[in-house]
């Protein structure tokens, strides 16, 4: 079991225990106090709960996070005065700036989204974090060094305080948009909500995904289908989208592939290399049923297995063929999901031997161990950095700023996605509702669909390594 697992185990457990506390608090109420009060109480207590603690925050919102940038990242002085940033740093506008300084929420903040607003006259950004936070921050000042390096850029906090003396990270810029670019995508959506915004620049990009996505078909049953055919249909249906929707952004179909092999599968396939994991519900064990939108062949079609071998083999000629300078494939400590986890693990793999090398490795989180509403905010709003509490190995940041057009072209591009299009369930929405009027949270404008708010962006935000540097 995975740390995201565990930590999803005890909360559910803290919960059922918290659910039992109430109920016998409420039954001696009802005895002691009258028959209707435990009527009254129990409806406010659960709209309560669902306004302002139904978030899956696995850590206490009053610890500092961590992070170490690595030589890459330069520390540069900065003074926040009258609410003011001022700093003497010379500055291109390429570079990733990251300031880091103490929040501390108000007691209203405990009630509503704290946030930090970035204030630059016409320019601006805001930054949201955990309600009844008291820590060690960063923020994202990345698109605002024009407005900093001038002594313009102010900082305001609402439901929050901003404390002590911030510290500065300056990441210089590194070429992205006139270079090769390989984006590995678990599964399809992927790409598109980590990495549009840099593979819709780039001078030619790769898009490899991974799997079918095929499970999870419940959608596709309600039409009337049992529980393999419902899940064949989704993963052709995810198959075609992680060929078409690129062309969105102008990738062509000769450049986008689709690996077929079964979805949450990756793990088993992993752990022996040679035996063949069939799909969980689609009654497959033949990856080429999920490749026939292909542009050309690859090694895993000689016999279709759904083995680890297979899969390296898969990657290895396409990162030959390719020749990709810059990488993009998922985090190995933030994001835990398992696909993503062995995807990346996959890459690295394959790498190894190879003539050719990628010149820079480009790292993103879709999913997080400790926070599953991260980013916090709304859509459009920056990219804050993500809850990390203890810096394991040095990563640099690299952040890309997305104008609106590109945010909505993005937009878009994950509209297309089967996966993000069936409406969420009655419970989610009502949740979302109670928010809203209780909470002051704002639904995204772009769909229904959790992803929307939390990938169409100001930022996004990547963890930069050379290929020199082991991972």
């Amino acid at each position: 079991m995975n740390r995201k697992q565990q930590l999803l185990k005890r909360h559910r457990r803290n919960k059922r225990l918290g659910l039992l506390a109430a109920l016998l608090a409420l039954g001696l109420l009802g005895v002691f106090g009258g028959w209707w009060l435990p009527v009254l109480l129990v409806p406010l207590l659960w709209a309560a709960h669902e306004a302002w603690f139904a978030d899956h925050l696995f850590y206490a919102p009053g610890e500092d996070y961590a992070y170490d940038f690595g030589e890459q990242s330069v520390e540069s002085a900065v003074s926040l005065r009258d609410g003011r940033l001022i700093t003497d740093v010379a500055l291109s506008g390429e570079e990733t700036l990251v300031l880091a300084l103490r929040v501390k929420s108000t007691w209203l903040g405990r009630f509503l989204d704290p946030r930090v607003e970035l204030l630059a006259g016409t320019e601006g950004d805001r930054q949201t974090f955990e309600r009844g936070v008291d820590g060690l921050r960063y923020l994202n000042l990345t698109g605002l060094g024009a407005p900093l390096q001038a002594g313009e850029l102010r900082l305001r906090g609402r439901h929050c305080r901003l404390l002590g003396e911030p510290r500065l990270w300056v990441t210089p810029g590194v070429e992205l948009r006139r270079r090769r670019v390989m984006v590995i995508a678990p599964h399809a959506d992927d790409a598109e909500l980590a990495a549009y915004g840099l593979y819709s620049q780039a001078e030619e990009t790769w898009v490899v995904t991974l799997t079918a996505g095929e499970i999870e078909a419940e959608h596709y049953q309600r039409m009337g289908l049992d529980s393999a055919d419902a899940a064949r249909l989704k993963g052709r249906l995810r198959a075609w989208d992680s060929i078409a929707v690129p062309r969105w952004a102008g990738v062509p179909e000769s450049r986008c592939i689709q690996l077929g092999y079964f979805c949450l599968q990756l793990p088993t396939m992993q752990a022996a290399p040679d035996v063949p994991a069939a799909s969980r519900e689609a009654e497959l064990g033949d990856i080429r049923a999920f490749r026939q939108f292909n542009p050309f062949p690859l090694p895993g079609d000689a016999d279709g297995a759904p083995t680890w071998n297979n899969l390296l083999a898969d990657l290895r000629a396409l990162l030959a063929l390719a020749k990709p300078q810059v990488l993009v494939m998922p985090h190995p400590q933030l994001d835990p999901h398992p696909d993503h986890v062995c995807a990346q693990a996959a890459v690295l793999e394959a790498l190894q031997g190879l003539a050719w090398q990628p010149q820079t490795l480009l790292c993103y989180a879709n999913h997080l161990h400790d926070n599953d509403r991260w980013p916090m905010g709304d859509s459009g709003d920056g990219v804050a950095l993500p809850p990390q509490l203890e810096a394991v190995q040095p990563w640099a940041p690299c952040s890309l700023v997305l104008d609106l057009a590109t945010q909505r072209d993005k937009a878009m591009a994950l509209g297309m996605m089967h996966d993000l299009q069936p409406p969420a369930p009655f419970k989610r929405r009502l949740r979302r509702l109670l928010q809203r009027w209780l909470a002051g949270r704002r639904a995204s404008p772009y769909g229904e669909n959790e992803f929307f708010r939390k990938a169409v962006r100001r930022h996004e935000l990547f963890w930069r390594r050379d290929v020199n540097n082991d991972l």
